[in-house]
């Protein structure tokens, strides 16, 4: 594989593209896992998916419409989600947890009816659905290569902030922080990722490169930091581990990729026991 994507562009698009997304999926899992809000991937992937079908239905119809990038309008419905569920949270202030399945919901009734008109699933569908390697254009690449840089400096921009929203959010409001603006901005940042990720994971797997990563790190680090550093670290590591295994035993690369996530997570658990059992003794 190593010389293939020295040769071959599709393979290099999937390699610098595995790369950002195993690095940025942890990175703002971190904070969705903190905030309790690890069901939100689940919710903006099934709407990115109506997004895709939506795309697919009026390209068949549209024939104008042919060379539209479904990537586009599933980032669409991914952050228009995100606003319904912020909006939503608001109204359901005491039961703001509602907002996640509400739209969850909504995304997987929408994607089953443009689905259906557009006569059921067919080949493009079905990579947007597990991944597909070989879809990675250069046009994604871009694409993720600028929410990438969006993203980081956000992060980098916004640390502090998102910090004491993650931990404390009414002592952040008592500080004078504009939680509504924050969490927005990070709420859009989530679905954008989301749906940049669903070319090399799937949309049905997107979350498990969020959660999966950080649970294993959190069973480790020993700070928030840490919790980062060894979340990204493997993120990286499924994600490249998953896309050459893959490659070499002619696998799905987003199963492969999640499957190393889940050993991953397995082996923390495992090692995290070893320690504690040997410091009982």
């Amino acid at each position: 594989m190593i010389q293939g994507i020295f040769h071959y562009e599709f393979l290099q698009n999937a390699f610098l593209t595995g790369i950002m997304i195993g690095f940025l999926a942890p990175l703002l899992g971190v904070f969705i896992v903190v905030r309790r809000l690890s069901l939100i991937a689940d919710a903006l992937s099934h709407v990115t998916l109506a997004g895709i079908a939506a795309s697919l239905l009026i390209e068949k119809y549209f024939t104008v419409m042919a060379g539209l990038n479904p990537l586009y309008l599933g980032m669409a419905f991914s952050v228009g989600g995100s606003l319904f569920i912020e909006k939503l949270r608001g109204v359901y202030k005491h039961y703001q947890e509602l907002a996640i399945p509400i739209i969850l919901s909504s995304g997987i009734g929408l994607g089953v009816i443009f689905i259906s008109l557009a006569n059921g699933f067919n080949t493009d569908l079905f990579s947007y659905l597990f991944g597909s390697v070989s879809a990675v254009s250069r046009t994604d690449l871009w694409v993720i290569f600028i929410i990438c840089l969006l993203v980081v400096l956000a992060i980098i921009l916004l640390y502090k902030e998102l910090f004491l929203l993650s931990f404390d959010e009414e002592h952040a409001k008592a500080s004078g922080i504009a939680a509504k603006s924050i969490h927005f901005i990070f709420i859009v940042m989530v679905a954008l990722v989301i749906a940049a990720s669903m070319r090399i994971v799937g949309i049905l797997l997107v979350s498990s490169l969020m959660t999966l990563p950080v649970a294993a790190s959190i069973r480790i680090a020993k700070g928030f930091k840490q919790t980062i550093f060894f979340s990204v670290l493997f993120g990286e590591i499924a994600v490249m581990g998953g896309l050459f295994t893959a490659y070499y035993l002619d696998l799905a690369p987003g199963g492969t990729i999640v499957m190393i996530a889940v050993l991953i997570l397995i082996f923390s658990i495992l090692s995290k026991k070893m320690t504690v059992h040997k410091q009982v003794q």
